[in-house]
């Protein structure tokens, strides 16, 4: 029987760096507009909500023809976020998509979502793309090594793994990128959400290393497509400018 997955977009209007940045014009549309219709766009997608705690996002996915959860205020992350939406939803697999994404490939979406699909021992999936030394350097760029199954080991803002002189040459691109879509199987949320934070999940600011620390595998799958976030309005006027690139 097929799985029922729903994908979740985080969405507040606070942020110290951009506000409102959910709502800023794209193309004539609202950010989130593009991030909502890119995501149904994924073949296993049964349905795209968007979490939000402001009614100024709820009203304009509205208007757009999306579908807007209400949330609390209080939540100091995205997932505690998207799993007080679950509680209230049936379904069997989750996909945290950022909000803030408007260039997200739909088959990255369904690339994180087939090793769960197919395999329900899994219990959460994320995503990485290869990448350089140069880029690695970035603490701002959170990397990942994996085990031969290709489960994460570890995820750190420091450059791993650390590649000591006389080890064998790195290849091309030695490092993965690790891109922040989750996908969770429910019961898996709502327990990852109902813990403390950990602490190497405080030491590193990452999330993800309460999964880790509390004995969750992370199924990684590795893509080529790069990931396009946006943080700051210059970040924005970037991806205006790349979106007058794509075809049409």
């Amino acid at each position: 029987m097929k799985p029922r997955i729903v994908g979740i977009i985080p969405a507040r209007y606070a942020s110290s760096r951009f506000p409102g940045k959910a709502l800023a014009e794209l193309g004539g549309k609202p950010m989130v507009q593009h991030v909502v219709e890119r995501a149904a766009r994924a073949a296993l997608l049964d349905e795209v909500l968007v979490a939000t705690d402001d009614t100024r996002i709820a009203e304009a996915v509205r208007r757009f023809g999306g579908k807007a959860c209400m949330t609390s205020p209080a939540h100091p992350s995205g997932t505690d976020r998207i799993a007080e939406v679950v509680r209230d939803i049936a379904c069997d697999l989750v996909v945290n998509i950022q909000g803030d994404e408007p260039l997200i490939e739909p088959t990255v979406i369904d690339q994180a979502v087939t090793p769960l699909a197919d395999d329900s021992s899994i219990g959460m999936g994320t995503l990485a793309r290869p990448m350089g030394v140069a880029e690695a350097a970035d603490p701002s760029k959170v990397k990942v090594v994996l085990d031969r199954q290709g489960f994460a080991l570890y995820f750190s803002r420091s450059r791993i793994p650390y590649i000591r002189d006389d080890a064998p040459p790195p290849t091309e691109r030695p490092y993965l990128l690790h891109m922040g879509l989750y996908v969770y199987r429910r019961e898996t949320l709502l327990r990852l959400a109902g813990l403390p934070p950990t602490p190497l999940e405080e030491r590193e600011r990452l999330e993800q290393l309460r999964a880790l620390e509390h004995g969750v595998r992370i199924r990684v799958a590795i893509t080529e497509h790069q990931s396009f976030g946006v943080d700051t309005p210059a970040d924005l006027e970037r991806v205006r400018r790349m979106m007058k690139e794509l075809p049409n």
